[in-house]
């Protein structure tokens, strides 16, 4: 296995001052795997507080690796399709301890949410129906309409920069809204026209933002600015094309194993897909999952996803871990076993697989290519059209969650049918109002609507 080489710790003689401005030792393995684990539990906030908390600990306190180097590696995480927040963990365990250690920092950043989101999802299958439990789901989705539009407005407010972009956004509100255009054929035109517009308009699709270099020091850091990769991080074609290879075996030997259950095998076919299109974070896709596990393939409803949803906004991990859930209640409706609870967790780990396996070939075939120029990373035109795109295609989510919370019992045949819900609009804009105005997190507002839904099914 390779490993980046211990340096030698300091004398015991050495004051905290000279100790600071040593390199630290490497961490061995179970270090490494304790820190990945933890962090696995605490990653709460979204990745802006995930990549935030591996900042602190790794660039900060244990000096880990440099901060011009961890942003190197965020730059191109940013460009990838799928959560960055992991990726950024697998790329900095691979640099420390190889493929083993972008392996173990990858599966234990996800595993404490999987583990959480399906026995979560067994719950809910068994208990949904109790009128307190309902209660606080009744509660959680006028939240979840307001998380969904704070969204909107927060990538909006980043990425729609001039009227061409903001024109790309609605574009892709229309599409989707009134034409259903799949998701994938919106990604598509948004990437011609940033193409296009690059070369015509260069100016316009300027990405801004972005994460530059470090003017900050904490000390010597293990993985400094100047240390030349490790023997594994080095670029060469070959192990790129046998790296991508055993990739196309794995996915491939994963997805035969699925063929006797036919639910299985597609959720493993469209959460490739999904993992493909994940650009401009969990939100961006989530209109496209929500388009095929609900409307197209029926292995759960709008207000199961819409729970699954709020519950993955209040658990660790990546946001994007909603898959878990889609996939376990996927597994228990197209009953793929006989045991529901085989079923669900059948369903959950296709589902898990499938969309985080890309993650794992990004970083271990695409690392040491990017070693190897360790020149900065920056979104191109395409990508900028696209996450134009991505916020009219979540306005498009929230307008179809608004729907679904404020009209209970509208359908498509009847989109206005049955009362108005004044009390979820209520919520909503309150819980809009807090996220927004008053900067209160996502955990805390949603649970707080999680109390109120079980105080009004009590007093119903």
């Amino acid at each position: 296995m390779d490993t980046v080489r211990p340096a030698s710790p300091p004398a015991p003689h050495h004051t905290a001052a000279e100790a600071a401005r040593a390199v630290p030792p490497a961490p061995t393995l179970g270090e490494a795997f304790r820190y990945w684990l933890k962090l696995g539990f605490i990653s709460f906030g979204g990745p802006a507080g995930q990549i935030s908390m591996m900042h602190q600990e790794l660039v900060e306190r244990r000096r880990w690796i440099s901060e011009h180097r961890f942003l190197h590696a965020l730059n191109y995480c940013m460009l990838l399709p799928g959560p960055e927040a992991i990726q950024l963990a697998i790329y900095i365990s691979w640099l420390l301890h190889g493929t083993v250690g972008a392996v173990l920092a990858g599966v234990l950043f996800f595993l404490p949410a999987f583990v959480l989101l399906s026995a979560l999802a067994a719950v809910y299958l068994a208990f949904g129906d109790v009128p307190q439990i309902a209660g606080i789901f009744s509660g959680i989705r006028p939240a979840v309409v307001a998380v969904v539009l704070f969204a909107a407005w927060r990538i909006g407010s980043k990425a729609l920069k001039n009227g061409v972009l903001m024109t790309i956004a609605v574009l892709a509100f229309i599409g989707i809204f009134f034409f259903k255009l799949d998701f994938f054929w919106i990604v598509v035109a948004a990437a011609a026209l940033g193409a296009i517009g690059g070369k015509l308009a260069p100016a316009k699709f300027k990405a801004g933002g972005g994460h530059g270099a470090s003017h900050k020091a904490y000390g010597p850091a293990l993985i400094d600015d100047d240390t030349p990769p490790p023997a594994h991080a080095k670029f060469s074609w070959g192990k790129l094309i046998a790296t991508t290879l055993i990739f196309v075996a794995l996915w491939a030997a994963a997805l035969v194993a699925t063929r006797d259950a036919p639910a299985l095998y597609d959720m493993g076919a469209f959460f490739t897909k999904a993992a493909f299109l994940t650009i401009g974070g969990a939100y961006a896709v989530l209109p496209y999952v929500y388009q095929h596990a609900v409307e197209h393939y029926g292995w759960l409803t709008g207000p199961q996803m819409m729970d699954g949803l709020a519950l993955g906004e209040t658990t660790p991990g990546p946001l994007i871990m909603v898959v878990t859930w889609v996939g376990y209640i996927g597994g228990v409706t197209k009953e793929v076993f006989a045991n529901p609870v085989a079923a669900g967790l059948a369903g959950a780990t296709v589902a898990t697989f499938f969309t985080f396996l890309p993650s794992f070939l990004f970083i271990l075939g695409g690392g040491p290519l990017v070693e190897s120029t360790r020149g900065e990373v920056k979104f191109t035109a395409p990508l900028t059209a696209i996450t134009a795109a991505v916020v009219g295609v979540i306005m498009n989510l929230a307008v179809f969650f608004a729907w679904h919370t404020f009209w209970p019992q509208a359908s498509d045949a009847a989109p206005f049918a049955g009362g108005f819900d004044w009390l979820a609009v209520a919520i909503a804009l309150a819980s809009l109002l807090a996220l927004w105005k008053y900067k209160i997190d996502i955990m805390k507002v949603i649970g707080v609507c999680a109390l109120l839904g079980l105080a009004y099914s009590l007093i119903r």
